[in-house]
């Protein structure tokens, strides 16, 4: 029997428990051939000081999202995949609502991926553009 949809971002979402993503609120809600797009609420919980969107929550969920997209497109019965590297570039402020990253891959090689996140509002504003690259390490 094939999974379906709501099954599949159920079962993403119950490996999230006792994590970070958990502590931040962080949920896969949608995902495609070529794609996987979770959300954060923002709250007071990732403000930083001055009432606004911490960049490190941000990049939480940016690295969250990509690194959760090379595990399912990922041979991960064979493979660990870790994190290498993540930049981030903030465009816009944001002090409540819920924010979206969309993962898609610019490069999915056996070795190393790369991965595009863009970070929107509800209303699709851009708020941060972050890339991730990830590394397939072989299992023993």
């Amino acid at each position: 029997m094939q999974m379906t949809k709501e099954d599949m971002l159920a079962k993403a979402n119950a490996a999230s428990k006792n994590t970070l993503m958990e502590t931040l609120s962080i949920e896969i809600v949608d995902f495609g051939d070529d794609f996987l797009t979770a959300r954060m609420p923002v709250t007071s919980k990732v403000h930083q000081p001055d009432g606004v969107l911490h960049g490190g929550a941000t990049a939480a969920l940016a690295e969250s999202v990509g690194s959760f997209a090379s595990h399912i497109f990922i041979d991960t019965e064979k493979f660990f995949i870790r994190g290498l590297e993540i930049t981030a570039n903030h465009l816009k402020s944001i002090s409540e609502g819920f924010i979206y990253a969309k993962a898609t891959f610019l490069h999915k090689g056996r070795t190393t991926q790369l991965l595009d996140i863009k970070v929107t509002d509800e209303a699709g504003n851009l708020i941060s553009i972050c890339r991730l690259s990830t590394i397939s390490l072989p299992k023993k």
